[in-house]
C-alpha cells in the first residue's frame, strides 16, 4: 500500500509522474482547479478587504471526495500542480480542502518531467509560495470585478450574452484602432529605379540611390522623366565598392509567446492549437522501450535562461554532428524584457539527444511539427553565429547614384538548422554579385523605372497580435490564446484571410467601454497593472492595495454608467437572399467565423446559410456549375462546384480564371511556406512565380 499520495492537475502528467515514483506513491489528478469564483454572483465582498467567496467547481466533487479518501490512508500528501502562479494556486486550493499544514513543504514542482528531474524534485519540497497565490488571486478578483460590472450593463444596453474584460476589451480596441488606420490611410506615389547593367557578362542590378552623397526619394513621373534625362548617354561607373563581414546571430530559445508566434508563421497553429500541442509534449509520450517522457520543459515561460547542463549537453551534440566551428565557445546570454519572469528556462527539449526524427513514429503529425520547430530553434539558439559576406557598390552616372548590394554566406553557422521566420512571411536570398572595382565601367542593359504606392499599416495576424499584447506588456503569453477565443466567440471581432477584422457589435461595445471606462482601454493602465500583479507575487505589493488603488476609481464610474449609458439598437443588414424555409428576407449577421446569412424570422425560423463566394472559374469537371469558395469542418478553406452533391469536384487550391498557356488546362494558386505563392496547371508541369 502507497504511503504517499501526489496530485497533479492532468491524466496524463499523473500517469507520466507514477511510473517514475514507484509503489510507494499514488499520483492522481484534481483535473485543473477545483474551486473557483461562483458564477451566479459578484463572489467578492468588496467591504472586507475583497474576501473571495470560492466554492466547488461543479463536476469537481466527485474528484474532490475521491482525493480526501485517499488522502486520509497515506502519511504524506504533496501537491505537484504546475510551476506557475496557477499551480501555486491549485495547490493552494487542494491544501485549504483537505486541510494540509502550510507551514510544511507539501509542496514539489519541476520544470521538465523526466525521471531525474521528478526524482530530485521530490527531494527538495517545499512550503506553498503564498505570494504567488496572492498574485494568482488578485488577478482573478481584478477580472471579476471588471467583468461582473460591465458585463450586466453590457447585457442590458446592448446585447445579452455579451462581455468585458481587462486583457480582452483592450485587445478589440487594439484591432478597431488598427482598422480606423487602415481606412484613414491615404497611399503616397513613390517610383523606384533599376539599372540591370552587366559586368564582364554578368547581371548587376543596381536601383537609384540619390544625388551625389546625398539620398534622394521620386515621388512622381516628372521626376523619373528628369533622372532618365539625365543619365541618358552616360557611362556608370563604379565609384566606390564596400565589403564587409557580418556576423549573424541566432534567434534565443522560446518564451511562450516567441513560440506561438513562430508556430503561427511556420505552422499556421492558432495560438489554442500550439498551447495544446505544448502541453502534451511536457506531460509526456509514451516512447515505447524508454517509456513515457515529457519532450519539453514546461511551456508556459517568458525567460530565455538555458541550464548549464542543457548547454552542456547541446554542445557535445553540435560538436558531434557539424563539427567544433559550429559549436559556441562560451554560453551565449540573450537580453530580456523589463516585464519578464525569470522563474522557469526558455522552451526547450528534455534532451536534445531526443532528435526530432528518433521520436517520430511515437507523436501525431501536429506533435511531431511543433517538437521539431521547439528542438530545432533551441540547437540553433546554441550555435555560432552565421558569418555574411556583404558587399555594396556605389555606380555613378553624371552625378545620379545607384547602389547594388549582395551577400553570401560564408559560413551558415546556426543557419544550418533554423532561421526565424518573419511576420511579413518575407524570404531570405542570397544575391551574388559579381568582382566590381572602384572606375570600372558597367555596360547599360536596361533601365526600368516602376511606379509603387506605400501601403497601409496590414491588420493583425494571431502573430502579430500576440508580440504587440507582449510588446506593450498587456496580458500574459498564458493568456494570450483564451483571450484570442473570447474575442471572437463573443462577435467582437472575426478572422478574415488569418487577419482580425473588427465588427459592428466589436466597435460599439467598445465605444461604450471607451466613454465610460476608459482606463479598461489604456493600453499604459494596462500594462501597469500587469506589473503590480507581477510585484505581488515578487512580495513587493499588497494585493489588497493593488485592488483598492482600483476598484475606488473604477466603482463610481459603474454607478455613472448604470445611470447614464443609453440602450443601443443593433440593426441587421437586410440581404436580397430569401429564406428557402419561411419565405422572408435573410440578413447578414457576424459569427465566429466572418459573415453568414441568418433568416430574419428568427427565432421562429432558425435557418442559416454561408455566404457563397464565387472564384468566376466555371467547374472543369460538370462545366455547368461554378467554382465557390466553402469551409471543412475545421474551416479550412477549399474550393468546390457550386453543383454539389451532382458534382463532386473539389480543390485545397485556388482555381484561376485563365487557363494554362501551355495545355489550356485549369491553372490553381498554390501556397507554400517556403516559395510563398505560385501558379501551377493542374495537368502539365507549367509553373509561374507571383509577388502575391
Amino acid at each position: 500500500m502507497a504511503d504517499t499520495l501526489v496530485i497533479v492537475e492532468s491524466p496524463a502528467k499523473a500517469k507520466t509522474i507514477g511510473k517514475y515514483l514507484g509503489s510507494k506513491y499514488t499520483v492522481k489528478a484534481s483535473m485543473g482547479h477545483v474551486r473557483d469564483l461562483p458564477k451566479s454572483q459578484m463572489g467578492v465582498d468588496v467591504t472586507n478587504n475583497y474576501e473571495p467567496k470560492y466554492i466547488t467547481i461543479r463536476g469537481k466533487g466527485d474528484v474532490l471526495k475521491e482525493l480526501k479518501d485517499t488522502a486520509k490512508k497515506v502519511k504524506k500528501v504533496y501537491l505537484a500542480a504546475d510551476p506557475d502562479r496557477e499551480g501555486e494556486a491549485i495547490a493552494w486550493h487542494l491544501a485549504q480542502y483537505l486541510g494540509l499544514d502550510l507551514s510544511e513543504p507539501i509542496r514539489v514542482v519541476f520544470n521538465e518531467i523526466t525521471k531525474d528531474a521528478v526524482r530530485d524534485a521530490f527531494k527538495h519540497p517545499r512550503r506553498i509560495n503564498m505570494d504567488l497565490v496572492n498574485a494568482q488571486q488578485a488577478r482573478r478578483i481584478l477580472d471579476r470585478l471588471v467583468g461582473y460590472n460591465i458585463s450586466p450593463l453590457l447585457w442590458k444596453k446592448v446585447r445579452k450574452g455579451l462581455s468585458a474584460g481587462r486583457v480582452q476589451s483592450v485587445t478589440v480596441k487594439m484591432i478597431i484602432d488598427r482598422e480606423k488606420e487602415i481606412k484613414a490611410f491615404v497611399p503616397q506615389e513613390y517610383w523606384t529605379i533599376t539599372g540591370k547593367l552587366l559586368a564582364d557578362g554578368q547581371v548587376v542590378e543596381a536601383r537609384f540611390h540619390g544625388f551625389g552623397e546625398e539620398k534622394a526619394e521620386i515621388r512622381s513621373q516628372e521626376e523619373v522623366d528628369q533622372i532618365l534625362k539625365r543619365i541618358e548617354g552616360h557611362p556608370f561607373v563604379v565609384k566606390k565598392v564596400t565589403k564587409r563581414e557580418r556576423k549573424r546571430n541566432p534567434a534565443p530559445p522560446f518564451t511562450t509567446s516567441s513560440l506561438q508566434q513562430e508556430a503561427a508563421r511556420k505552422l499556421n497553429f492558432r495560438t489554442a492549437r500550439t498551447m495544446m500541442i505544448a502541453q502534451q509534449l511536457y506531460e509526456g509520450i509514451d516512447l515505447g522501450k524508454e517509456g513515457t517522457v515529457g519532450l519539453i520543459t514546461y511551456m508556459r515561460t517568458d525567460s530565455t535562461r538555458v541550464s548549464a547542463t542543457a548547454q552542456a549537453e547541446a554542445k557535445a551534440y553540435i560538436e558531434q554532428q557539424f563539427g567544433p566551428a559550429y559549436a559556441l565557445k562560451e554560453a551565449r546570454t540573450h537580453s530580456k524584457s523589463e516585464t519578464a519572469q525569470d522563474a522557469h528556462e526558455a522552451i526547450r527539449p528534455t534532451s536534445v539527444l531526443r532528435t526530432p526524427d528518433q521520436v517520430k513514429a511515437y507523436l501525431s503529425r501536429d506533435q511531431l511539427r511543433l517538437y521539431r520547430l521547439i528542438w530545432e530553434r533551441f540547437l540553433a539558439s546554441q550555435m555560432e553565429a552565421a558569418v555574411l559576406d556583404t558587399m555594396s557598390v556605389d555606380i555613378e552616372v553624371n552625378g545620379v547614384l545607384f547602389r547594388a548590394t549582395g551577400s553570401k554566406v560564408k559560413f551558415p553557422g546556426f543557419m544550418k538548422v533554423y532561421v526565424e521566420g518573419s511576420d511579413d512571411g518575407g524570404k531570405e536570398e542570397n544575391v551574388f554579385l559579381p568582382p566590381l572595382e572602384e572606375g570600372q565601367v558597367l555596360e547599360r542593359q536596361a533601365i526600368e523605372p516602376e511606379q509603387h504606392f506605400t501601403q497601409p499599416p496590414p491588420r493583425y495576424t494571431e502573430a502579430r497580435l500576440v508580440k504587440t499584447l507582449e510588446e506593450n506588456g498587456i496580458g500574459r503569453p498564458s493568456t494570450y490564446a483564451p483571450t484570442l477565443e473570447t474575442i471572437q466567440k463573443r462577435g467582437y471581432v472575426a478572422l478574415v484571410d488569418r487577419r482580425f477584422v473588427p465588427t459592428e457589435l466589436g466597435e460599439i461595445v467598445i465605444s461604450l467601454i471607451e466613454e465610460f471606462f476608459p482606463e479598461i482601454l489604456d493600453v499604459e493602465f494596462t500594462s501597469q497593472m500587469e506589473s503590480d500583479l507581477d510585484k505581488i507575487e515578487e512580495g513587493m505589493a499588497n494585493w489588497v492595495k493593488v485592488l483598492d488603488e482600483f476598484y475606488a476609481d473604477f466603482a463610481p464610474r459603474v454607478q455613472a454608467a448604470e445611470e447614464q449609458m443609453e440602450e443601443v439598437e443593433l440593426k441587421d443588414e437586410l440581404s436580397d437572399e430569401v429564406c428557402d424555409r419561411c419565405g422572408r428576407h435573410m440578413v447578414y449577421k457576424m459569427g465566429r467565423f466572418g459573415k453568414f446569412l441568418a433568416c430574419s424570422g428568427f427565432p421562429e425560423c432558425r435557418n442559416t446559410k454561408p455566404i457563397v463566394k464565387s472564384t468566376g472559374v466555371i467547374c472543369p469537371s460538370c462545366q455547368a456549375g461554378e467554382i465557390i469558395e466553402r469551409k471543412s469542418k475545421k474551416s479550412r478553406l477549399f474550393y468546390g462546384c457550386s453543383n454539389y452533391p451532382q458534382c463532386e469536384f473539389v480543390s485545397w487550391d485556388k482555381p484561376l480564371p485563365r487557363h494554362c498557356p501551355k495545355c489550356s488546362a485549369m491553372l490553381v494558386e498554390k501556397r507554400r511556406k517556403k516559395q510563398g505563392v505560385q501558379v501551377a496547371c493542374t495537368q502539365c508541369d507549367y509553373q509561374e512565380e507571383t509577388d502575391a
